[in-house]
C-alpha cells in the first residue's frame, strides 16, 4: 500500500491513470474468473463446482477471487448476469426492433443458434436443470431472464397478429413459450452439428409461428 506522503505528491493525472490501471487489472481478474466459473457449471454443475479449482483454473488465488465474490452463490449470480449481458449484445439487441415482428422473431432464432455456440451459453442451461423447483437466488434470477424473454416475444407475437404477419392461434404467452422452447431444443441437440442450427433454429420457429418455410417464401 502507498504512504500518504507519496500519494499526495502524485499528480492528479497520475493518480487517475493509477486508478484506470487498478480498476482495468480487477475487471480482467473478474471477468477471468467468471469465464473459468461458467466452463466448471457447464461441465460440473453449481454442486459440483469448485472454488479453489475455479480459482486455479483461471490463474489466480483461491483469496484473489474471494475478494472479488464473498460466496460461490454471488459468484455463480454474477455469472448469470455475465452470460444474460453477452446475450444482449449479441442477439437481445435485436428484439428492440417494433416494426417488424415476423423479421425480428426469425432473426433472434438465428442469433440465438450462433450465440448458443460458445460455452458460457450453456450455463444457463444447466443451471435451470439443476435448481428447478427449488426456490433458490439462482433460479429465481435464471426464470427472471426467461419469463422477461418471453415477455418481449410474445409483445412480438402480439404485434404479428395485429398486423396480419403471424396467424392467429393460441395465447401469445404459451406461443412464445413453445418458440423458446422449440430454438433452445434445436441448439441443444445440434451441439455437433452446429453447422445446421441456425437454419433448424429458423425452421423450427417458423413452425411454431405457423408460419411458410423458407422454401416457401424463396430464401435458400
Amino acid at each position: 500500500m502507498p504512504r500518504a506522503r507519496d500519494v499526495m505528491l502524485q499528480s492528479p493525472a497520475a493518480s487517475a491513470s493509477s486508478r484506470a490501471t487498478q480498476s482495468e487489472r480487477r475487471a480482467r481478474t473478474r471477468e477471468a474468473l467468471m469465464v473459468s466459473a461458467a466452463n466448471h457449471i457447464t461441465r460440473y454443475g453449481y454442486a459440483e463446482m469448485v472454488v479453489d479449482r475455479v480459482a486455479s483454473d483461471a490463474g489466480y488465488t483461491r483469496g484473489a477471487l474471494y475478494h472479488l465474490f464473498a460466496t460461490k452463490e454471488e459468484l455463480v449470480l454474477a455469472v448469470v448476469e455475465w452470460v444474460r449481458e453477452a446475450w444482449r449484445d449479441e442477439a437481445g439487441h435485436l428484439l428492440a426492433a417494433e416494426t417488424d415482428p415476423v423479421g425480428t422473431l426469425i432473426a433472434v432464432a438465428k442469433a440465438y443458434a450462433t450465440y448458443s455456440r460458445h460455452d458460457p451459453a450453456r450455463v444457463l442451461t444447466r443451471l435451470r436443470a439443476e435448481f428447478a423447483g427449488t426456490d433458490h437466488p439462482v433460479e429465481k434470477v435464471i426464470n427472471e431472464v426467461r419469463w422477461n424473454f418471453r415477455e418481449i416475444v410474445a409483445r412480438h407475437i402480439t404485434a404479428g397478429r395485429a398486423d396480419g404477419t403471424i396467424p392467429p392461434g393460441p395465447p401469445a404467452e404459451v406461443t412464445a413459450l413453445a418458440y423458446m422452447a422449440a430454438i433452445d431444443g434445436v441448439v441443444n441437440h445440434l451441439v455437433d452439428e452446429a453447422r445446421f442450427d441456425a437454419l433448424f433454429a429458423e425452421r423450427a420457429a417458423r413452425g411454431v409461428l405457423d408460419l411458410p418455410s423458407t422454401s416457401d417464401t424463396g430464401n435458400a
